[in-house]
C-alpha cells in the first residue's frame, strides 16, 4: 500500500497552522505527543476565533477546556456518529480525533467510517472546518489516500526542552529546599542528552534524577540514558550498549582518536550557530581484531552519547515487506533518541549478498540495503554510524563514497610502540604494575601481533601462572607469544591486500615512521669482505 504524500517541511509545527489556515479538510499528525497536539490547537483556535472540540472512543466528542458535550450537546463515542455531527456544526470549529487511525485502517468492519469520513472531507472543503488525527503510527486504508494529508509532529527541540528544565527547576526551588546549579555547559549537556524524548518523557527523568540524588546536574547525564534505554529495548530491533570503554583503552590510533575528538564539540548549538554540520559517520577499514569494535565503545562514552548496535540479520523477515519494514522502523527509532552513536559491526558481512539478492533471496537483501544507504546520504538527525569492516572486496561503490559516510580509516596492525602501549593497558586492567615487565621485549617479541591476539597472550599466561600459585613475569607471556601463530602468517596474503587496497583509499588510523616499516640492506662485497651499505625502506 503507498502511503499517503507526506508534507516535508523544515518546521512541521509551523506547517500544521499553515494547512488549517489554507482550509485542508482533513489532517493526518504523526505523533505520539497528542497532548502538545492539543495545546497547540487550543493556541491556534483561540488565534483564529474557532471552536476547538476533542473526540475519543471513550470520551466522545467533547468541547475543549469545559467538558461540555458537543454539537448535539452530548458524546458521541461511535465515530460514524461523530462525523455525521462534524457536518452538522455550522460555526468554525477544528475537531481533534484522537487514535482514530483504529477505524480507518483497511479492514472490512471499518468499511462505513472510511465512507463516511470520504463524504465529511468533501462537505468539509467549502467550509472553515478542519479535522486533525493524531495517532503514534500511520495506518490508512488506500481509498483514503487522496482525502487525507499526513505530517509528522516532530518530537521537542532543545528550546522546548529548555524551558521544561527551567520550569522543573524553578518548581523545585519553590517548593523545596533542594537547590540546582546548572552552569551554562553543565545545562547544554544535559538538554542534549534529553532530546529525543517526548516532553513527558523529559519531563519525568528530570524528576527521577532530582528525586534518586537530590539534585540535578551535568552527570545525571546516564540517568537520562537510562530513559532512552527502555525506548531501544521496547522496539526489539536494536542493542543498547552501556560502554565503560574510555579512548585510553586502546593502544595508538592517534590519528583517529584526533578525528573523533575534533568532532566530539560538532554536535552541540553552538556548532550549529557556527554553521558546522552534525557529523555523519566513518568507516573503519583493517585487520580484525585491532580495536575498531572498541573504537565504537570509547567514541560514546567520549562524547557522553547512547550507544546502538545495529544488527543487520535482526532486520530480515520471512514476511514479505517485513524486512523493509523493520530496517525502516529500526532507522526511526535511532533517530527518535538522537544524538546517538550507531554502531554497525562488520558491515561487509551484511552487504555481501546484495549483489546477487536478485537470484537468492528476491532482492530482499538488495532493497534493506538500499534503504539503509539512501538513509545514510539524506538523514538529517544527529546520528553518527561507526561502520567497521574487515572484507573490503565486499563493500558496495556506494558506501565508499564522500556524502554517506565523512571519512574512511585504515587501521593496521600496531607498531612496536602501540604494542606496548598495549601490554601497558591490558597489565594495568588486571592489577599487575607494568614497571615489573619488559614492556619492550614483550613489544618486540609481538611483532605481527594484534590487540586482540595480544590481549589473549596476557590472559593465556594468567592461566598458567594460576595453578602454580605465583604472579606472572614476563617469561610467562613471552611463552604465550611464542605459542600463537598470529593472523598476520596465517592470513597474510589477505593482509598484504588489504594494505595494499587501502594505500590512496583511506586515512590510517595511526602515525607511521620509516622505523615501523620493515627494510631490506643491501649487500655488496668489498674487498672480498661482506658488508651492509645503507637500507632501501
Amino acid at each position: 500500500m503507498s502511503e499517503p504524500a507526506r508534507s516535508r517541511t523544515a518546521a512541521p509545527i509551523d506547517e500544521l497552522e499553515t494547512l488549517i489556515r489554507a482550509r485542508y479538510a482533513v489532517i493526518y499528525v504523526v505523533t505520539w505527543e497528542e497532548r502538545r497536539v492539543e495545546q497547540r490547537l487550543v493556541a491556534l483556535a483561540e488565534r483564529r476565533n474557532k471552536q476547538l472540540y476533542t473526540w475519543s472512543v471513550t470520551t466522545g466528542l467533547l468541547r475543549a477546556g469545559d467538558g461540555a458535550g458537543g454539537p448535539r450537546g452530548k458524546g458521541l463515542s461511535d465515530p460514524v456518529e461523530a462525523l455525521s455531527a462534524v457536518i452538522e456544526q455550522k460555526e468554525p470549529a477544528i475537531y481533534l480525533l484522537k487514535d482514530f487511525h483504529m477505524f480507518i485502517r483497511p479492514r472490512d468492519c471499518n468499511v462505513g467510517v472510511i465512507r463516511r469520513l470520504r463524504e465529511v472531507a468533501q462537505a468539509l472543503s467549502d467550509s472553515y472546518k478542519t479535522i486533525v488525527i493524531t495517532a503514534p503510527v500511520l495506518d490508512v486504508a488506500r481509498e483514503l489516500e487522496k482525502d487525507l494529508c499526513v505530517i509528522d509532529y516532530p518530537l521537542p527541540g532543545t528550546d522546548e526542552v529548555d524551558l521544561l528544565l527551567h520550569r522543573i527547576c524553578e518548581d523545585v526551588a519553590a517548593a523545596t529546599n533542594i537547590r540546582i546549579e546548572l552552569g551554562p555547559r553543565d545545562r547544554e549537556r544535559l538538554i542534549q542528552a534529553a532530546l529525543g524524548l517526548t516532553l513527558q518523557e523529559a519531563e519525568n527523568v528530570f524528576a527521577k534524577t532530582i528525586i534518586s540524588d537530590g539534585n540535578l546536574s551535568a552527570a545525571d547525564v546516564s540517568t537520562v540514558f537510562s530513559e532512552k534505554r527502555q525506548i531501544i529495548r521496547k522496539s526489539g530491533l536494536l542493542d543498547y550498549y552501556e560502554s565503560q570503554a574510555v579512548m585510553e583503552d586502546t593502544g595508538g590510533l592517534d590519528e583517529l582518536k584526533g578525528w573523533l575528538t575534533k568532532r566530539a564539540a560538532a554536535f552541540s548549538q553552538a556548532a550549529r550557530e557556527y554553521g558546522l554540520p552534525a557529523p555523519k559517520g566513518v568507516l573503519l577499514v583493517g585487520v580484525q581484531g585491532c580495536g575498531k569494535s572498541l573504537c565504537a565503545k570509547a567514541v560514546a562514552s567520549a562524547w557522553n552519547m547512547p550507544l546502538l548496535r545495529f544488527d543487520v540479520g535482526r532486520m530480515f523477515s520471512s514476511l514479505v515487506g517485513s524486512s523493509e519494514e523493520n530496517i525502516r522502523r529500526a532507522i526511526g527509532v535511532a533517530e527518535s533518541i538522537s544524538p546517538v552513536v550507531l554502531w554497525v559491526d562488520e558491515i561487509d558481512k551484511a552487504m555481501s549478498g546484495s549483489q546477487a539478492s536478485g537470484g537468492t533471496d528476491g532482492g530482499t537483501t538488495a532493497r534493506v540495503m538500499s534503504t539503509f544507504l539512501t538513509w545514510l546520504s539524506e538523514k538529517q538527525k544527529p546520528v553518527f554510524v561507526l561502520a567497521t569492516a574487515n572484507n573490503i572486496s565486499q563493500l558496495p561503490p556506494e558506501l565508499l563514497r564522500k556524502g554517506r559516510l565523512d571519512e574512511i580509516f585504515f587501521v593496521d596492525l600496531p607498531s612496536a610502540p602501540e604494542r606496548r602501549r598495549i601490554f601497558e593497558i591490558h597489565l594495568a586492567k588486571r592489577g599487575r604494575r607494568v614497571e615489573q615487565f619488559d614492556l619492550e621485549g614483550l613489544a618486540e617479541a609481538s611483532d605481527g601481533f594484534s590487540g586482540a591476539e595480544i590481549e589473549e597472550a596476557v590472559v593465556s599466561a594468567l592461566y598458567d601462572a594460576f595453578p602454580l600459585g605465583r604472579d606472572i613475569v614476563t617469561g610467562d607471556i613471552l611463552a604465550a607469544l611464542q605459542a600463537t601463530v598470529p593472523l598476520s602468517r596465517t592470513m597474510a596474503e589477505e593482509i598484504t591486500a588489504l594494505r595494499t587496497w587501502a594505500q590512496g583509499r583511506a586515512r590510517p588510523a595511526a602515525r607511521r615512521d620509516l622505523r615501523d616499516v620493515p627494510s631490506t640492506r643491501r649487500k655488496l662485497e668489498i674487498d672480498a669482505q661482506p658488508q651492509e651499505i645503507g637500507s632501501v625502506p
